[in-house]
């Protein structure tokens, strides 16, 4: 089955690259380095709109007459600023049950997802997956990736080997921050984000619960990565009917 590149894929891949044009070997770690700890967020949001950039160029993306532009149009009318950042969407033909939102507010969502998912569930994971930009999640991974980066240039360069990156090490790098999952706390917390995020715009907070549960049914490759990066599907949507109870928003 085709796999289009994650985010954090592209990011590392862009961030990594700009650094390797500007210094070789030692010198280009000890500036990876520096960057992974001092990495701004306008700075993740420039590698995120260059990297997301190269993805659209790369995808099959949905026109703006396609129907699920259009409908993806009409689910987000109300949202094109989310928790203060302006955000973009748009709709890759492909059928894997996937989305993903990215630094700079790229919201891209896949047909796949929109195939099984309500207006309501849609939402739900948008608003999900924004809670990993808000919550600084991106931001740091890539951080993780631009250290992991440091330290194998690091190595390298004590052979005095100099230059740029080759590519088959690029997508090493990007392979080793794409297997770097988000923690079950990190989920959990963009779990918390979407549930405000549902509650306080009028929506159906039983729409993030319902999403979990689709997804618990799908099993095998063609998962939403984020959303099904830990096999409890069915108890992330037990603890969001249990919270919407409490709520009283049953």
């Amino acid at each position: 089955m085709n796999r289009f590149s994650t985010p954090l894929l592209a990011l590392c891949l862009t961030a990594t690259t700009l650094v390797a044009q500007a210094q070789g070997g030692l010198g280009r770690a000890i500036l990876e380095g520096l960057g992974s700890i001092t990495l701004s967020d306008a700075q993740v949001a420039e590698y995120s709109r260059q990297g997301v950039q190269q993805m659209d160029a790369q995808s099959p993306v949905a026109g703006p007459n396609d129907p699920y532009t259009q409908r993806l149009n009409r689910i987000v009318a109300r949202h094109h600023t989310i928790s203060g950042i302006p955000v973009n969407y748009k709709v890759y033909l492909v059928k894997d049950v996937n989305a993903f939102a990215a630094g700079d507010g790229s919201v891209r969502v896949f047909k796949g997802l929109m195939d099984i998912m309500t207006d309501g569930e849609l939402i739900a994971v948008i608003g999900h997956e924004m809670g990993h930009v808000v919550n600084h999640d991106t931001r740091d991974a890539m951080k993780s990736g631009l250290r992991r980066a440091a330290i194998r240039d690091g190595l390298a360069s004590t052979n005095g080997a100099l230059g740029r990156l080759s590519r088959s090490q690029l997508a090493g790098i990007a392979d080793g921050l794409y297997g770097a999952k988000f923690s079950r706390q990190q989920e959990t917390e963009a779990d918390d984000y979407s549930y405000k995020f549902l509650k306080s715009h009028g929506y159906s907070v039983l729409a993030l619960a319902t999403s979990f549960e689709k997804l618990a049914k799908l099993g095998g490759g063609n998962t939403l990565e984020v959303l099904s990066s830990h096999p409890d599907s069915q108890k992330r949507a037990a603890r969001v009917r249990d919270r919407a109870r409490r709520d009283g928003l049953r």
